[in-house]
């Protein structure tokens, strides 16, 4: 075989190696384009449907939950004045209770329409700072007090006034004390006797995680 046949064969066989790398190349450019197309049509189909969720929740009861949009939480409008150092909320008037029932039960009618999603339903108690209501001497005693809060309002729904919210919301209890202490994002009222309150937060769980699941 002659030099010069060998340069072609050579030639040859690289230029089928180049041809074919090429075409492997072109389908997996063609194959993450799809992919991609494919995740960004899924995170859109997410967001809006976080969306559409978060929304939802602005349909509570204004007569007993007030938005507030810049801290995207909820109040209960909902006077609940314990005395000083106070957390049983049998020692709250029996009308106090009742528009307390009313709420627990809006909470629980809203995640019933929303069963097909999953919450993270969290009750948050707030403790006031001032002398005539919340003042305790221990550094973190206004942690303890409003903890106890959120944890009474959560027994007295389950205890007294049998509300179940369901398989579809996981409940947790919080408190955020008297705002002395740096809390992050923690709303607090000017008049100090306000803040003796509970937040409600209402938080989607598993919108992303089980749209990915079936994707994949």
């Amino acid at each position: 075989m002659t030099k010069r046949k060998k340069e072609s064969y050579f030639w040859t066989s690289y230029s089928d190696l180049m041809t074919s790398l090429f075409f492997i190349m072109l389908v997996l450019f063609v194959l993450v384009i799809a992919l991609l197309h494919q995740r960004l049509v899924a995170t859109k189909t997410e967001l809006d449907e976080i969306k559409k969720v978060e929304e939802s929740t602005k349909n509570l009861s204004k007569d007993y939950f007030e938005y507030k949009k810049e801290y995207k939480k909820y109040i209960l409008k909902i006077s609940v004045n314990y005395s000083m150092g106070e957390s049983d909320i049998n020692t709250l008037p029996t009308n106090v209770k009742e528009k307390l029932k009313e709420a627990g039960l809006e909470v629980k009618d809203f995640l019933f329409k929303n069963k097909d999603h999953q919450y993270i339903l969290i009750i948050e108690g707030q403790a006031s700072k001032s002398r005539y209501f919340d003042n305790i001497h221990d550094e973190y005693g206004n942690y303890r007090l409003s903890y106890r809060r959120a944890l009474g309002l959560i027994h007295y729904w389950a205890a007294d006034c049998n509300i179940e919210f369901g398989d579809n919301c996981e409940i947790q209890i919080a408190g955020s004390g008297d705002g002395i202490l740096p809390i992050p994002s923690s709303i607090r009222e000017t008049e100090d006797s306000k803040n003796q309150r509970f937040l409600i937060h209402i938080l989607p769980k598993n919108i992303i995680n089980d749209d990915a699941d079936e994707i994949q």
